[in-house]
């Protein structure tokens, strides 16, 4: 029953969770979407910090894909060794979990010890920080431990998740996988759960329009008027009578 409930019936539910949070937070709480952008209290570590976290969670999610939702038999059938793709994981995987995990780190380092940013700071800026740096650094570790453990994930935790994803859950894939892997799973679907209730959202406003906005034109604040005539000044012909 612990197993039938840990990896059947939780994950569904954070699914549940994020699809209907969503739902109703764009229905009842649209001006609630937004990142509330803190660049205009504090610019310079953020441009940094951001870099790092975002080009690093956009690998992250791209190696997630690959590795959980390809399966070992196509990457076998285009040539891609076990040995070879395990150390372009722990190559790939490990620079951009890095990457993520500094982000992440210095981004709450800055809102904890800018008193500007910790003010306008809520307790889900923590909560939504604080559980995805659990999520980077349980993958990060995993990501490094498992190639001196030699543990293949994509003969277990890769087919427990297609079969979720396609509503045919299979709870004893996950028996005997190692327990940091379970906890980077539980902690990533409890995230699932929150996202909806967290600055998280924005990650579905892209600005596409952006890409196909007209251009800005930018006019004189203060425009000539040309009913008036010019001061006279040198070399400048008088007008008027004497």
């Amino acid at each position: 029953m612990r197993q039938q409930f840990l990896w059947v019936i939780f994950p569904y539910l954070s699914l549940s969770v994020f699809v209907l949070g969503h739902l109703y937070r764009h229905a009842f709480r649209q001006y609630g979407w937004t990142t509330r952008s803190s660049e205009f209290l504090e610019k310079r570590q953020l441009r940094w910090a951001s870099l790092l976290f975002h080009w690093g969670i956009v690998f992250v999610f791209l190696g997630h894909v690959a590795g959980l939702l390809v399966p070992q038999t196509l990457t076998a059938a285009l040539g891609l060794s076990a040995a070879l793709y395990h150390r372009q994981a722990l190559l790939l995987g490990g620079l951009a979990g890095t990457a993520t995990i500094a982000g992440i780190a210095w981004l709450n380092w800055r809102r904890w010890t800018i008193s500007r940013l910790r003010a306008t700071s809520q307790f889900w800026d923590y909560a939504a920080i604080g559980l995805l740096g659990a999520v980077i650094g349980l993958g990060l570790y995993n990501t490094l431990g498992q190639y001196a453990a030699a543990y293949d994930y994509r003969t277990t935790v890769a087919p427990w998740l297609r079969g979720l994803l396609l509503l045919r859950p299979d709870a004893s894939l996950m028996a005997g996988v190692p327990l940091s892997f379970q906890l980077h799973i539980l902690a990533a679907f409890l995230l699932f759960a929150l996202w909806p209730f967290t600055r998280l959202v924005h990650v579905w406003s892209l600005p596409v329009p952006y890409l196909r906005r007209r251009y800005i034109l930018y006019r004189r604040r203060s425009p000539v008027r040309r009913d008036v005539a010019p001061a006279s000044g040198p070399g400048r012909p008088q007008t008027g009578g004497n």
